[in-house]
């Protein structure tokens, strides 16, 4: 979902995206559930605003007419290993040869210029090698993978961002370029501005970890009748906190209780005995007495009442779109809100290859041409006119 994601979010904003895909498509269209072959549900939540072309890019046809399409475009992003690209002669310096204005970005597992360039990577794995099952396991006991794509969508987000400074530089400097975004040193500098803690300094003052974030007790607090989720973080917050009780309880007055400084070298003394008191009183009550009292707070949700949450609904981030093929899909737009150029659902997620022979036109393919990368088998057999 890397390049997917990244390139989802530049057609949100207006880019006219043209997603290549094999033959066989991208395999993300395979994965359930599904109403119809190839039209999985991952794969329209990744893909709207999106244009697809089918080529086989083993076929020197196919690289052929990539680079034809890309003389004219802006952006080109892949989420391929580097050698498979150099295999295809699709590499930076390839592109940027057609198209000196071109933004080149490389989405992939490890940078080029260390000992881990060129091996293979999926968001597990990058996930282990920047310790957040461990973290996980820290805690729990056991070591977990975090139960969703969190690295292909943070590296995805980091690349829309690299690509748009990018864009800014050629428009004042004429010049395109090739960006890198590894998957491995984006996530470590996600997990570590975090979490180098001690080892910040030389030498170390201190393990590395954020105590906060460590301790047991930092979790979704019990309730009689269920789960709350607070965070009494600042002196205010824990100001508010007591004077709402108005009980008298001794901690109002403990400066391990009191203050920031008393906080951060009691953190699990602290969150331990907040569990405790949470788990006297229900749900509803707690978060009426946060509202209260101005300290922030919420519900437990699980993916259902996520995806049915009113304030949601109200704000229009999950919405309904009508596919011509799929039907009505429960779809999340892009969460911003601009006052004058505001991201849309413009089309839904494509068939595969469904803008085939249009794109190829807009590149200048007239119809001879057109049969000649069928001939040659650059084109699925199953191309049909109005693709």
């Amino acid at each position: 979902m890397m390049g997917p994601y990244a390139t989802m979010i530049l057609a949100d904003y207006g880019a006219d995206v043209v997603k290549v895909e094999s033959p066989e498509g991208d395999i993300v269209r395979a994965i359930p559930p599904m109403k119809n072959p190839g039209m999985g549900a991952m794969f329209l939540q990744g893909n709207r605003n999106k244009r697809s072309i089918a080529l086989d890019l083993k076929t020197r046809a196919g690289r052929d007419a990539l680079l034809r399409i890309s003389a004219s475009a802006d952006v080109f992003v892949h989420n391929v290993r580097p050698a498979a690209m150099a295999r295809l002669k699709l590499g930076s310096d390839d592109l940027l040869a057609c198209n000196p204005r071109l933004v080149y970005a490389s989405l992939h597992g490890f940078g080029e210029s260390g000992p881990y360039a060129g091996r293979p990577a999926y968001d597990d794995l990058i996930q282990g090698m920047t310790a957040l099952p461990a973290l996980v396991g820290q805690i729990t006991g056991e070591p977990r993978y975090a139960p969703a794509t969190l690295a292909d969508r943070i590296v995805g987000l980091n690349a829309v961002h690299a690509i748009l400074a990018a864009l800014i530089h050629r428009d004042r400097t004429g010049e395109g370029q090739a960006i890198e975004i590894p998957m491995f040193e984006t996530m470590a500098q996600f997990v570590l501005g975090d979490h180098m803690s001690g080892r910040t300094f030389e030498p170390p003052i201190g393990p590395a970890g954020y105590s906060r974030l460590l301790t047991e007790h930092r979790r979704p607090y019990r309730t009689r009748d269920g789960h709350v989720c607070v965070l009494i973080y600042n002196d205010k917050h824990w100001s508010s906190f007591f004077g709402a009780l108005d009980d008298g309880r001794p901690e109002a007055q403990d400066p391990r209780f009191r203050s920031l400084s008393g906080r951060v070298a009691n953190y699990a003394l602290v969150y331990e005995w907040l569990a405790a008191l949470i788990a006297t009183r229900t749900t509803g009550e707690w978060l009426a007495f946060f509202e209260k009292a101005d300290i922030p707070a919420g519900p437990l949700n699980d993916l259902d009442a996520l995806i049915d949450d009113p304030h949601l609904a109200a704000v229009g981030l999950v919405r309904m779109v009508e596919h011509p093929s799929e039907g009505a899909l429960r779809t999340v737009g892009p969460a911003a809100t601009w006052s004058r150029t505001p991201p849309c659902i413009s089309t839904p997620a494509p068939q595969l290859g469904e803008h085939t022979l249009a794109i190829l036109r807009e590149a200048g393919f007239d119809d001879s041409e057109i049969e000649g990368l069928k001939r040659e088998g650059a084109l699925p057999t199953a191309t049909r006119e109005g693709s």
